[in-house]
Parts: structure tokens; C-alpha cells; sequence
């Protein structure tokens, strides 16, 4: 009887852990409040567990991490053109991501999970990539800095 009773609150702080994780969600648009081709919102700041669904609102985008733009030991991700994707964030850190066809119109978004200690890692690689940007150059510097 004892042995059950710890399976039972063992479950139920697996259960109170689980139903505490949130699930927010960004959509892929032709235009929006910062301009044309952008995630909404662009940046968001939530806990480790949570998870981002990217809408495919319009067709034509996607959502995919951007290389060496993500914390270190965190799993990358590519969705489908016009297709929604869920992405679970279990690593603390900052994730820059882009629109993969639109990536030279600065369709790119920021998601900081936890404290964000690489903060300055992804600034650096930032500069690195604006070069890339034919349009709206400083829309990844803009959501960094509001981190």
C-alpha cells in the first residue's frame, strides 16, 4: 500500500509539472506589424517545456532554426513549406529562426527560453548574418535588443 501511494504522488508531479508547460503560437505572414514577411510576433520570451506552434497562416513559409544561431546541445528544426510545426524548447537559451525562402527579406524571429545566457553569442553571429538581409537589415538587431 505504501509503494502505491508514492507512485501516486509521483504522477501527480509529473502530471502538475506537465500541465504547467505552455503552448504559444506564431504565425508566418506576407505582412504584419513589422512590415512584410514576418513571424507574429517576432519574439517571444517563455520557460523551458514550453512549445511554439508556427501557423501557416499564408502559404509560401516556413519556420526553421537558423545554423549556429540556437543554444549549444539544442535539437534544430526545419518545417514543411505551408505547413504548421511544433517545436519544444527543453534547453534554456536564445533561438534565432527564419522563413527559409525568405530568409534575404529579414523573415527571421527570436524565442528566448529561460534566461538566455547566449545572448551574446547569437548578437555576434547577428552581425555575421545581416549582410544576407536585402530588406529590413536591422529586424533581427531590433528584436535582440529586447531581449
Amino acid at each position: 500500500m505504501k509503494y502505491f501511494k508514492v507512485v501516486l504522488v509521483f504522477i501527480s508531479i509529473i502530471q502538475g509539472s506537465l500541465a504547467l508547460a505552455e503552448n504559444y503560437e506564431v504565425k508566418m505572414l506576407n505582412t504584419g506589424a513589422d512590415g512584410v514577411m514576418v513571424f507574429e510576433p517576432a519574439m517571444l520570451k517563455i520557460e523551458l517545456g514550453d512549445s511554439v506552434t508556427f501557423k501557416s497562416t499564408n502559404p509560401g513559409h516556413n519556420s526553421a532554426s537558423m545554423d549556429s544561431m540556437i543554444p549549444e546541445g539544442a535539437e534544430s528544426w526545419s518545417g514543411g513549406m505551408s505547413q504548421d510545426i511544433t517545436v519544444n524548447f527543453d534547453t534554456e537559451g536564445v533561438y534565432v529562426y527564419q522563413c527559409t525562402p525568405h530568409m534575404m527579406m529579414a523573415m527571421v524571429g527570436v524565442i528566448q527560453v529561460g534566461s538566455g545566457d547566449n545572448l551574446a553569442s547569437i548578437k555576434t553571429q547577428a552581425a555575421e548574418k545581416k549582410p544576407a538581409f536585402l530588406m529590413s537589415p536591422d529586424r533581427l538587431d531590433s528584436y535582440l535588443n529586447q531581449l
